[in-house]
């Protein structure tokens, strides 16, 4: 698969007379399109809803945008509720899902009227302490061992620090139901950015049966049941993406097979994408501003691991496209890399790329989900600006970079001791 920018080098260079790179910018018009086919995907269950992963891409103007779509939110904290709050998102719309949650938060999302979401069972006690137990509650399940799609081992929840195994999620279900709970819900994760069209229909059939069968144990009304997230992008350009129409008909599929028969066909499917929905509708733009020539041919650029972090922690892929030169053959290899103190700050490692030239712009694909959102400020670097391209071709900035007394705003008390 071509990956294609979204942004031409024309309208780079127009956005780069005010906003100097790097930046982030996200395009209005493909957020769009995206929510409505995941919307049409899942139309076959009538309380179908998407709650997306704030962590992912945390801008008050996103979220309004997947708010207008009918998404709901789902937070991890404090920050992410509140920004939830601000932009509208009600009750019963915003999703906590959190672990070695304070009490405060409990206390918080309760009274914003959030489905909190439990990751363990020892948390029924903390909350019950903290605000009470809601009678809409949901508990996080791990079936633990190695996650399998037909042969091919997915990913270990066996070693993931997150949810409950079988007999703790059925003594929850109990517990919860004596505390007053009243409907309840299931919520997994077991593999993250797969590139396949399977994973929901697999991990759907694995959440049925077990609601089937905690229906039967605790006699609890089980209401919805959360798919989380984990349905991927392609990275690199030799991958199709994943068709979301297919997954939510293999979805459907597993629904009739297993819920409808036992009883439950009002259970609602409920999806917590982040990468999916906003990823590919990200692009980090960095500019070329110096070339190494030693054992490898190198090229640095004005960004760097604070604005991506994913290449430099996961070794993780994201194409480049050098714009203006996409017609060019790739017949140079670099290492692209950002100016921290830091070997592993690359971008691409022994990339064919077309030559580049000082000034040359280059687009980092694939980061409209955990790119900016995973920034942070090693070597006293400052986040970038976050810039939206509107349906209409205008362009806004929907937050601005940060500053030096950005940087420096929470040692004021400090430099009146040092003064």
């Amino acid at each position: 698969m071509e990956k294609k920018p979204f942004i031409t080098k024309e309208q780079a260079q127009q956005m780069m007379e005010k906003y100097p790179t790097p930046f982030h910018i996200y395009d209005e018009k493909g957020i769009r399109e995206n929510a409505r086919k995941l919307k049409q995907a899942f139309a076959w269950n009538k309380g179908f809803k998407e709650y997306f992963a704030v962590k992912a891409t945390p801008n008050p103007s996103i979220l309004k945008i997947l708010k207008e779509e009918g998404c709901g939110t789902d937070c991890s904290s404090y920050a992410e509720l509140l920004m939830s709050e601000k932009c509208g998102f009600q009750h019963p719309n915003i999703m906590f899902s959190s672990n070695d949650t304070p009490e405060s938060e409990f206390q918080y999302a309760k009274e914003l009227g959030a489905i909190i979401n439990l990751d363990d069972i020892t948390h029924i006690d903390a909350l019950e302490k903290a605000c009470g137990i809601p009678e809409t509650i949901c508990c996080r399940f791990n079936p633990g061992g190695k996650f399998s799609i037909s042969t091919t081992i997915m990913d270990n929840p066996g070693d993931a620090k997150y949810g409950m195994t079988r007999e703790q999620i059925k003594e929850a279900f109990l517990r919860l139901k004596q505390l007053g709970a009243k409907e309840f819900g299931i919520h997994s994760f077991l593999a993250s950015n797969t590139v396949s069209n399977e994973y929901y229909p697999t991990l759907a059939k694995i959440l049925f049966r077990l609601a089937v069968e905690l229906k039967e144990e605790t006699g609890v009304h089980i209401g919805f049941i959360n798919l989380s997230g984990g349905v991927g992008v392609p990275y690199t350009p030799d991958k199709e993406p994943n068709d979301i129409l297919v997954i939510g008909e293999g979805v459907h599929k597993a629904f009739d097979e297993i819920l409808v028969p036992a009883g439950m066909g009002d259970v609602k499917i409920f999806t917590e994408l982040g990468r999916f929905m906003l990823a590919p509708y990200g692009h980090l733009v960095t500019k070329a501003i110096h070339e190494k020539h030693i054992y490898k041919e190198y090229i640095g650029v004005d960004a760097c691991a604070v604005n991506l972090m994913r290449p430099a922690m996961y070794g993780a892929y994201h194409h480049i496209t050098v714009l203006g030169k996409e017609q060019e053959p790739c017949d140079h290899t670099y290492d692209v890399t950002g100016s921290l103190c830091e070997n592993n700050d690359k971008f691409a490692i022994d990339r064919p790329l077309p030559k580049i030239e000082m000034g040359d712009i280059l687009v980092i694909h694939d980061t409209g989900a955990h790119g900016f959102a995973m920034g942070y400020n090693y070597n006293g670097k400052l986040k970038s600006a976050e810039l939206l391209l509107r349906e209409d071709g205008s362009v806004v900035e929907i937050r601005r970079a940060e500053t030096v007394d950005d940087y420096f705003a929470t040692l004021d008390g400090y430099w009146n001791v040092i003064d």
